[in-house]
């Protein structure tokens, strides 16, 4: 049975927004620390074997992660 928990959790509004979002990262840690009792959803099932599907019918038609991480980085950094 699942608890009702106040959204946001008491004294959440009263913390800085850095503190925040480190609350919300060491939420995600505990959560991510089991990652078999993480649920997938369907569409994103959907989504894998899609994009699967499109590699093995033109493996050469996508990037190496390096090629995509470098373009990754260099959009952050021009922003």
């Amino acid at each position: 049975m699942s608890k009702i928990i106040p959204n946001p959790p008491p004294g959440f509004d009263d913390l800085s927004v850095g503190e925040q979002i480190d609350y919300v990262q060491s939420l995600w840690e505990r959560i991510a620390a089991s990652p078999e009792q993480v649920p997938v959803p369907e569409w994103h099932l959907r989504i894998l074997r899609e994009r699967m599907e499109a590699y093995k019918a033109n493996p050469s038609a996508g990037r190496s992660w390096e090629e995509a991480r470098t373009d990754i980085e260099k959009k952050l950094r021009d922003r």
